[in-house]
């Protein structure tokens, strides 16, 4: 009675606590991370974790983290790296445009960069044991690597986010640059254990229990900042705190449990949406450190709290607590934190928390039980000691006066010392030769696993030299003959255990011993249905084995054993061991199977192995064969319930029959309306499940029709020969997958075509064909067609409708199989299941297309069947011949053009009498564009071959710039034809040249500054096929891959010079004819130095290039061969033109570079055959060189 009075007065003293104002209290802000992130600028941002949080040696872990870039460049996630060590032992990172993983000194990349200015959930896996390694990005698996060496990662290193690292002299961490992230990170966890990819999807709240998201683990140089975008909300958290109470009275009065006291303050505190799961206290100890938080107290109060504080006890407290609806989990962390902080002063009793030492960590779920395991008891282990009986064609049945063999569980775990090259074998033939003594013991699943643990005190204090003994965890069965009780085996098998063992240098100590008596279940009666025909399999004893006669051959036997299973230590039947026995039925035979919703699964695996066994002994199947499978897994569909066991097995036999060589094209229909069914009816676990089978994919997704908002699924095949990998977002994703073959996008406007009913759910299911081998069209597989399917195919659907007509498009996105060109026609169909006489064929009614690129295409269909991608191909492609001829041509006519360019620019600028009139500079600028046009034509593959993001981008830009600026001062020359020939003689323009250099180099100029500013991805790297079609190889080369920008800058710009220049190309030839028509003598060498001038014409203004614009039709190949010839060579028909045949350039060469007979005197009248320029007297514009120099040679 008074325990019930001391316990009500506590909570109301609690209350009236709450209610009134606390003796002092001091708030303590939450560190934790949660719901923050680390921004990372182009200047190194130091996040290191603090030295004194501890990582053990590990066998296995996984990390954790999301990850924002903002640019497109080389990164850094984070870095591990060994104490004392520069190489890192695990990391992860991108560069080069490659996604890589660092482990233990190795690296492996994969073709997957994360999407600029995006979030991403980037996950890592590792287990030693297993070895294997394992990447997830956004809850998917990418990639799983596969280990030869079983490693152990170091302990105490040095871990660094989102930059590189390396340790001085002086053992502080410094940044490495170079590699550093430019973007955000946010929640990196890390846990001491591998999870598989189920149980990361559920952890996405969870803090880690190795490095967690807290403030208090991490040392830093930038502080972190809020984030709208990052919350989680979580249910379940586990408080940790030390906790000091205070008697200030009577310690008398302190009747009540230290757990009675924690729960009846905390739910004084917490709100009611936070319930107490469990508590766990920690055994007090009678020295507290004395909080002074008398602050806010008066004096007399002061006094006499002082002069009445007694420490009773301090103890740890870990308090499991659930909040319901869930909460952000920076937001209940926060609360609880600023909650436990305060002081609680009551009449007699007073409670404080250590602020600092308060720890929130969300977790996945609670445990049944919150009490510690015994690390002591005496249990038993069972074994498999098969003993086959005679037997007859009968089955041998179980004698009434025979008795099961006595079963027990071990439990073992031990030491080893020394380095044996297999020590499991070792301990296998140890634990044997130990128990199998007196042949009355058998052990049975022997299973061993190498460092397992039992408490931390174990994990903490593994050693990875050689000459510190490993762990290991031995789990199997023995089976005993009834000789002895259990009482009597129990001592023997743990007398046998516990004995030491040693060889050499190998020794082996038992650690503890746990036996465990079991008594498994017989196995029941069961009948089984094979290709060897129906057996009845009568009840048998555990770990038995039971023999019945074949049907044929009569005189031989299959054996069955009823197994004991070491994981649940029950019985199960095995698979029956038939090797003996004759195959009783074929595929012809299917049909006279009825099928029944008892012996379903008992016939899909019956025609899974009758396929398999016919694809062993031919490459097909008959027509009559394929015809009876597809009747009878038909009928397995529609008359029973499919498990996904069946589903998987169906799956399974579709894809042996499409890999091999069988003509499906007549059943084509019927397979697909098969898995249509199949999926649509299939029962499973959850609300979705996957089947995959090389090379096809189904994805069953049971949505809530209230809640549905769109769904967008995926998948990525690397052959036919492989599985597919799928995935599912819950939501409309208008655009694609990375990795993915495929995607396909339903609208939440499907929500109005969903069935009406009694059910809750509604199935939406996805379908995934890695080959074509399913829709063949009739009339697209003739030779007068052009298209061919160029994609896989996806279907989607929605059980019980017909989706049609929607005004919310479907969208459907495809990676082409054969990039296309630009004379290339892409189309998106369906498959339409009534053409060709019901046999199926394409249609691209419904259907939108969207080319996004040479690789990809978008469709937008307003309905949901199978869809794909065709491609109609001209018949007569540019050969591969051609293509590398032409790519020669084009190189050295570069090459020859860059030499003669050179040399141009050499005369004109050595030689100063040459470069006096207006001509002369113009002909220099131009001649400058060309060279530099020639030699970044030539630099660019081995310039892109770095493969270094900023290098390309600067290369690209940089030759778009040259191409502008030759095309600018084409069109230059050709104003200064016209101002000098066509309108108006004699005019003088002030700073004429000094206005043409401004225009030729300036305008060029803005254009690439504005196409950086606006998108300077618009530059980068082509495909090989893009440059193959726009360049004629095969080799890498930055350019513009940006249609828009190409379209716009380039062939826009040059199609309207061009245009320009042939309008005065025009004006300035009747010009000349005129000039040469008031000629009072005309003759042939008149009419010679009037083609040459017009050659000269051409090759100044660029009309080559125009050919360009002509190149398709039957005269495609000559007039392309033509284009590559003439502009290729256009550096040195300008030398041609304007140097060797011009003959005042001839007389400088002979007079400053010939000698003897061949040198030329200096003559007086030399500005007679210059035209004048900036010598005159500056009222004058010169007349253009450029033609008259042509009729006075």
């Amino acid at each position: 009675m008074n325990s019930i009075k001391s316990l009500s007065s506590l909570a109301i003293c609690f209350c009236i606590f709450m209610s009134a104002c606390p003796l002092g209290s001091t708030a303590f802000a939450s560190t934790s991370l949660w719901g923050k992130k680390l921004v990372f600028q182009v200047q190194p941002c130091l996040w290191q974790l603090h030295s004194g949080v501890p990582v053990p040696a590990l066998r296995e872990l996984s990390v954790c983290m999301s990850l924002r870039r903002t640019i497109s460049a080389d990164w850094t996630g984070f870095e591990y790296k060994a104490p004392g060590n520069r190489e890192t032992e695990l990391g992860l990172g991108g560069k080069n445009g490659k996604l890589f993983v660092k482990l233990f000194g190795h690296e492996w990349q994969y073709e997957n960069n994360l999407t600029v200015n995006e979030w991403h959930s980037v996950c890592l896996t590792w287990s030693g044991q297993a070895q294997r390694l394992r990447i997830s990005i956004n809850s998917t698996f990418l990639i799983e690597i596969c280990l030869t060496t079983s490693q152990q990662l170091s302990k105490n290193g040095t871990l660094t986010l989102g930059v590189s690292h390396y340790v001085n002299a002086n053992g502080e961490i410094q940044p490495e640059t170079g590699t550093n992230l430019v973007g955000e990170i946010a929640l990196f966890r890390m846990w001491a254990r591998e999870w598989s990819l189920e149980e990361l999807k559920n952890l996405n709240c969870t803090d880690g229990d190795l490095v967690s998201w807290d403030l208090k683990q991490w040392t830093y140089s930038c502080p972190p900042e809020p984030s709208i975008n990052l919350h989680c909300a979580c249910s379940f958290y586990t408080v940790k705190m030390e906790t000091c109470i205070f008697n200030t009275l009577n310690p008398g009065n302190l009747l009540l449990s230290l757990e009675e006291i924690s729960k009846i303050w905390l739910e004084s505190i917490f709100h009611k949406n936070t319930s107490i799961h469990s508590i766990l206290v920690s055994s007090p100890c009678s020295s507290c450190p004395i909080v002074n938080d008398s602050a806010t107290l008066d004096k007399d109060q002061e006094l006499e709290l002082l002069s009445n504080t007694i420490c009773d006890s301090c103890f740890s407290c870990e308090v499991h607590i659930h909040v319901n609806p869930p909460a952000d989990v920076e937001v209940v962390q926060t609360e609880i934190t600023a909650l436990l902080s305060l002081r609680s002063p009551l009449n007699f009793l007073n409670l404080s928390v250590q602020g600092n030492d308060i720890v929130v960590l969300p977790v996945e779920q609670f445990s049944n039980s919150t009490e510690p395991a015994p690390t002591v008891s005496s249990e038993t282990t069972p074994t498999l000691s098969p003993s086959v009986h005679p037997t007859t064609r009968e089955p041998l049945h179980v004698n009434d006066t025979a008795e099961p063999d006595q079963f027990f569980r071990v439990d073992l775990f031990l030491n080893m010392t020394g380095n044996p090259l297999d020590p499991k074998d070792i301990i296998e033939k140890w634990v044997k030769k130990q128990l199998e003594v007196n042949n009355t013991m058998s052990v049975l699943n022997l299973d061993i696993k190498e460092n397992a643990v039992r408490n931390m005190e174990h994990y903490f204090n593994l050693m990875i030299s050689q000459d510190q003994p490993k762990q290991y965890y031995c789990a199997f069965h023995v089976q005993e003959c009834n000789k002895n009780t259990v009482a009597e085996i129990e001592i023997l098998i743990q007398a046998a255990l516990v004995s030491k063992y040693q060889n050499h240098s190998i020794i082996i100590q038992t650690v503890e011993v746990m036996i465990r008596h079991i008594v498994p279940k017989n196995c029941s009666e069961d009948t089984s249905f094979t290709i060897y025909g129906k057996y009845i399999w009568p009840e048998t004893f555990p770990q038995r084995i039971q023999v019945m006669g074949c049907i044929t051959p009569t005189s031989e036997r299959a054996f069955r054993l009823c197994k004991l299973d070491i994981e649940t230590d029950t019985t199960r039947w095995a698979d029956p061991n038939m090797k003996n026995c004759h195959q009783h039925l074929s595929i012809s035979d299917l049909n006279n199977i009825t099928v029944t919703p008892g012996n379903a699964a008992e016939v899909v695996v019956v025609i899974q192995d009758l396929v398999v066994i016919q694809l062993g002994n031919s490459s097909e199947l008959s027509p009559s064969h394929l015809e009876s499978v597809v009747e009878k897994l038909s009928e397995v569909v529609d008359e029973s319930i499919v498990n996904s066991a069946v589903g998987a097995n169906i799956v399974t036999i579709v894809s042996d029959i499409l890999l091999s060589n069988t003509d499906v094209t007549p059943v084509s229909n019927t397979f697909l309306n098969l898995t249509d069914r199949m999926a649509d009816n299939m029962i499973f676990q959850g609300e979705s499940a996957n089947l995959t089978a090389p090379p096809l994919g189904f994805s069953m997704i049971n949505v809530d029709p209230e809640e549905f908002s769109g769904l967008t699924f995926g998948a990525s095949i690397v052959s036919p020969t492989k599985s597919p990998e799928m995935f599912v977002d819950q939501g409309f994703v208008n655009k694609p997958h990375p990795t993915a073959n495929a995607t396909i996008s339903l609208p939440s406007a499907l929500n109005d075509f969903f069935p009406t009913g009694g059910r809750n759910t509604t199935r939406v299911q996805f379908q995934f064909y890695g080959t074509h081998e399913l829709f063949q069209d009739l009339d697209i597989n003739n030779a007068q067609s052009n298209w061919t399917l160029n994609s896989y195919v996806v279907s989607a659907s929605i059980n019980d409708s017909k989706i049609m007509n929607l005004e919310d498009r479907v969208v459907v996105t495809f990676s082409h199989q054969i990039p296309t060109k630009p004379r290339d026609k892409v189309q998106c169909m369906f498959w339409d299941f009534y053409k060709n006489g019901g046999r199926g064929g394409w249609n691209s009614s419904g259907c939108e297309t969207e080319s996004i690129s040479p690789y990809q295409t978008s469709c937008l269909c307003d309905h949901l069947t199978h869809f794909a991608v065709l491609l109609n191909v001209e018949r007569t492609p540019f050969s591969k011949v051609n293509e590398q001829i032409l790519t020669v041509v084009s190189y050295i006519g570069c090459g020859i053009s860059s030499i003669f360019l050179g040399l141009t620019l050499l005369t004109y600028l050595i030689f100063e009498k040459l470069r006096q009139d207006y001509p002369s500079k113009i002909l220099i600028n131009l001649s400058s564009a060309l060279q530099g046009l020639s030699m970044l034509f030539l630099l660019n593959t081995w310039l892109s071959s770095f493969s270094n993001y900023a290098l390309c981008i600067a290369t690209a830009a940089t030759l778009h710039y040259f191409m502008l600026a030759s095309f600018t001062w084409m069109g230059l020359e050709a104003v200064h034809m016209y101002l000098a020939l066509v309108k108006v003689f004699n005019t003088y323009i002030p700073s004429y040249i000094l206005k043409f250099c401004i225009i030729g180099w300036g305008i060029p100029a803005v254009i690439v500054s504005l196409v950086l500013v606006i998108d300077k991805d618009a530059y980068g790297s082509l495909a090989d096929e893009e440059i193959e079609m726009v360049l004629d190889s095969t080799e890498a080369f930055c350019w513009i891959q940006n249609d828009i920008v190409f379209f716009v800058t380039v062939v826009a710009f040059i199609g309207l010079t061009l245009l320009c220049n042939m309008s005065v190309f025009i004006m300035v030839l009747i010009q000349i004819k005129r000039i040469g028509a008031n000629k009072l003598a005309a003759n042939s060498q008149g009419s010679v130095l009037d083609l040459k001038a017009v050659a000269s014409l051409t090759v100044l203004l660029g009309l080559t290039w125009s050919i360009g614009f002509f190149s398709f039709g039957p005269a495609r190949v000559v007039l392309v061969y033509l284009f590559v010839f003439l502009n290729s060579l256009q550096g040195f028909f300008v030398f041609l033109f304007h140097c060797l045949m011009k003959e005042n350039v001839r007389k400088q060469w002979r007079i400053h570079l010939c000698c003897g007979r061949f040198r030329l005197r200096e003559y007086s009248d030399w500005s007679r055959s210059v035209t004048v320029g900036d010598r005159c007297k500056k009222k004058n514009l010169v007349n253009s060189d450029s033609v008259t120099s042509g009729s006075s040679q």
